[in-house]
C-alpha cells in the first residue's frame, strides 16, 4: 500500500507563503506599517503582511490586529461587522471583542467559551499616523519602530500620504528610493533634472539599525513652486537613514534652514507585492493644502512604478557578483551587503 507523507501544519505560518521559510522567519521579527491610522474604525479592515491575512478593528480605544480567520471554521472576519461589542463572524455569529477574545457563541449561549475560540492576535502600535505590526514580537514588548526625524517637533507640519500598492518586492522598491543615480532618468517631471546626470561622490556609514548616506548635489527642487535648478553654487544635502530591512527616511536640507523628511516604509505584503507608506514632515509651506503634497508625492512614486514593477529578476540579488555596479551604487551595495549580513538568502525573495 502506498503511503503519502503529510507535511506538518504550522498555524503560525501563512498557508500560501511566497517567501522561503528561512527568510520569512527573519522578516517576521521586524515591525512594518500595515494601515493608515485614520482608516481604522470599529469596523474590520482586511490587509496582509508577509503573506499572512490580517484583520484590524477598534474596540473602545484599543486597536486589534489579528489573523483574518475565525478560529471556528476559518471564514475571514473582515467579512463581518462590528455590533458595538465586537466583530461578528458572517458564518456562525461568533463575536470577538477586546484583546481579540471571543465573547459570544450564539449556538451555545450558556457554554463557557474555550480559549481555543480566541483570535490569534499580533503585537501592534500606532506611530507616525500608521498602524505598525510585528508577527512574532510578544504583545507587551516595546515596539522597535524606525526613527523619523522631526516628527515630534512642533515647528514641523506632519502629513500622512495615502498608501501606494506596487507589484514588486519591497527590497527592490526600497533600493530604488535610496538610489541617487536615477533622478534625471525616472523623475524629470517632478524633481529630477535631465541636464544634470552626473553623480558626485558620497559616503555611507554603517549604524546599529542599518546605515546612513549623505548625498550633496545640485539636483532637486526648492520648497513647492520655486525652482533653483542651474543657479551657480546651488546645492543641498540629502541625508538618508536606512533601517533594515525595508524602511528609510530622507531628510532634505533646503536653503534658509528649510527641511523636509520623507519616510519610505515598504511593507512586504508578499514577495511580489508591496504596500508603500510615506509620512512626511516639513517646516515650510505649512499653509498650503496637504492635498498638494499628497499629489506631488504620488507623482514621484508613480514615476517609479514602471521601473520597480518591470525589473528582472524580481528578487533582490544579495550576491553582488550577480549584477554590475558603478560608484553611484554605493548605497544599494551597502544595503545588499547588510541584508546578507543579517542572514537573508543570496537570492532574496525568489
Amino acid at each position: 500500500m502506498n503511503t503519502k507523507t503529510i507535511a506538518t501544519f504550522n498555524p503560525d505560518l501563512p498557508i500560501h507563503m511566497t517567501f522561503p521559510e528561512h527568510d520569512w522567519h527573519l522578516l517576521s521579527q521586524h515591525w512594518y506599517p500595515i494601515a493608515l491610522a485614520r482608516d481604522i474604525t470599529e469596523q474590520p479592515t482586511a490587509t496582509m503582511l508577509l503573506d499572512m491575512p490580517l484583520v484590524i478593528y477598534k474596540i473602545a480605544d484599543q486597536v486589534i490586529v489579528a489573523k483574518d480567520a475565525c478560529p471556528h471554521r476559518g471564514v475571514p472576519l473582515s467579512l463581518g461587522r462590528n455590533d458595538g461589542l465586537g466583530v461578528v463572524c458572517r458564518y456562525h455569529g461568533l463575536r470577538f471583542g477586546k484583546d481579540g477574545k471571543c465573547n459570544r457563541i450564539p449556538a451555545h449561549p450558556q457554554h463557557k467559551i474555550s480559549d481555543r475560540f480566541h483570535l490569534k492576535t499580533y503585537a501592534s502600535t500606532e506611530k507616525y499616523g500608521l498602524i505598525w505590526c510585528c508577527l512574532t514580537a510578544p504583545l507587551n514588548e516595546k515596539p522597535n519602530i524606525p526613527h523619523m526625524p522631526y516628527w515630534d517637533d512642533s515647528n514641523f507640519q506632519q502629513l500622512v500620504c495615502p498608501f501606494v500598492d506596487l507589484n514588486c518586492f519591497a527590497g527592490r522598491q526600497l533600493e530604488g528610493f535610496i538610489d541617487v543615480a536615477h533622478f534625471a532618468w525616472v523623475h524629470p517631471d517632478t524633481f529630477g533634472d535631465p541636464d544634470n546626470v552626473e553623480v558626485p561622490d558620497y559616503i555611507t556609514t554603517e549604524t546599529n539599525y542599518g546605515f546612513d548616506a549623505d548625498y550633496l548635489s545640485s539636483v532637486g527642487r526648492y520648497p513647492i513652486g520655486i525652482n533653483q535648478r542651474g543657479k551657480e553654487g546651488f546645492q543641498w544635502l540629502r541625508h538618508f537613514e536606512i533601517s533594515l530591512p525595508f524602511t528609510a527616511t530622507l531628510t532634505i536640507h533646503f536653503p534658509h534652514n528649510s527641511k523636509q523628511v520623507i519616510m519610505n516604509a515598504a511593507s512586504p505584503v508578499s514577495a511580489r507585492q508591496t504596500r508603500l507608506f510615506a509620512p512626511i514632515c516639513r517646516n515650510y509651506d505649512k499653509d498650503l493644502p496637504v492635498e498638494d503634497a499628497y499629489k506631488f508625492n504620488l507623482a514621484i512614486f508613480e514615476e517609479d512604478r514602471l521601473i520597480v514593477e518591470t525589473q528582472k529578476p524580481e528578487y533582490l540579488p544579495l550576491d553582488l557578483t550577480m549584477e554590475a555596479h558603478f560608484p553611484a551604487d554605493r548605497s544599494s551595495s551597502m544595503y545588499r551587503k547588510l541584508l546578507r549580513k543579517m542572514g537573508f538568502s543570496p537570492i532574496f525573495a525568489a
